[in-house]
């Protein structure tokens, strides 16, 4: 939003910010569903290995997604991003550990060929949700600066998803065909070994669990700071108690803070009860946040700092390119709509999944 205010300004500031922020609260919905689907794959794994891979092991997410919800609320009572560092780190240890961990089962069932794999030129969407994202939040060194710190992050942590969504969408494709799942722990492409599978679907589930946070204090600090400002002499959203918790020290207590947060998260978790289809969510999601942010804002900002001369060949390409993305993101979404809408049709709220 920062690059959009120096170089664009104006309305679309606003408009960055919009689908910036609608962006970060779909996110969270959407690992409210992801972290409840891997949470009844851990209970379904146990009760297919006990008795057998054809029992209906009918199970529902609604009371993962509670628990998830629960969680939340505590941790969302972290006040920046500067308490987070420590959640972070674990975030990224489970994030490697089953991602490992499904590359290494994909790569064993491709190995062994057992079975037929029935695969197409187009192909289909594969492999375990592992996402980039950054933020500026590097502390500063006097011995690197903090922008070079955060562009060899940025780097590092693209390489590193490109990595992993090549290597998990050819090895999964390899390994399923035609019949790969959205997520191939979760949507059982594997079953044994249970306790392997269930201890990957555990390191998704505490992944997301960091994962949340990270998506959702920037829109947190967005909104308190906007009251701040709009309100600043409210007692009710200004003033903090001290609060001595044990093991942790003194505790600041902002009624405004934990009202909002707690709204957020109930208000997150009831939409994931009431659309939880991965999927097609997440591909809502994806089309919905590609076209402005990874397409047109970075692309104006382009041409406005190199103050690229209009009608130029490059200024021509440059505008065909948004355009066309456009085009794209367009399809996907009503893909991804049409998909919402063929699953509500068959949905029946609260019920057990088989």
């Amino acid at each position: 939003m920062d690059a959009v205010r120096a170089y664009l300004g104006g309305r679309k500031v606003q408009l960055c910010g919009l689908a910036q922020y609608m962006n970060l609260t779909g996110i969270t919905i959407g690992y409210t569903i992801t972290s409840s689907i891997s949470m009844v794959a851990v209970k379904r794994s146990n009760c297919f290995h006990k008795h057998g891979h054809h029992a209906k092991c009918e199970t529902s997410n609604y009371p993962f997604m509670v628990i998830f919800g629960c969680i939340q609320i505590v941790l969302s009572q972290i006040p920046n991003f500067a308490k987070l560092s420590w959640l972070s780190i674990i975030a990224s240890v489970m994030s490697f550990a089953y991602s490992f961990i499904g590359l290494g089962l994909s790569i064993a069932k491709v190995a062994g060929g057992e079975e037929d794999v029935r695969t197409t030129l187009t192909g289909v969407v594969v492999g375990v949700d592992v996402s980039g994202s950054e933020k500026d939040t590097i502390k500063w060194s006097p011995v690197v600066p903090e922008n070079k710190s955060m562009k060899r992050a940025t780097a590092i942590g693209v390489s590193t998803t490109t990595i992993f969504y090549v290597l998990c969408g050819l090895v999964g494709y390899a390994a399923f065909g035609n019949d790969a799942p959205g997520n191939f722990l979760t949507g059982f492409g594997f079953y044994e070994p249970f306790w392997l599978i269930d201890f990957a679907n555990i390191c998704i589930a505490i992944h997301l669990l960091g994962a949340y946070q990270v998506f959702a204090q920037p829109l947190f600090g967005f909104v308190e700071g906007w009251c701040s400002r709009r309100w600043p002499g409210n007692r009710f959203i200004a003033s903090e108690q001290a609060v001595r918790v044990p093991f942790y020290g003194v505790y600041y207590i902002n009624l405004f803070r934990l009202v909002w947060r707690t709204t957020y998260v109930i208000v997150t978790a009831l939409v994931a009860m009431l659309f939880p289809f991965f999927n097609n969510f997440l591909g809502l999601i994806g089309a919905g946040s590609f076209w402005p942010l990874v397409v047109y804002f970075p692309i104006e900002i382009h041409i406005a700092q190199t103050k690229m001369t209009k009608y130029s060949f490059k200024w021509m390409w440059l505008k065909i390119l948004t355009w066309a993305c456009l085009i794209v993101s367009l399809i996907a979404a009503a893909a991804s709509v049409q998909g919402l809408i063929q699953s509500l049709q068959a949905y029946k709220p609260f019920q057990l999944q088989d």
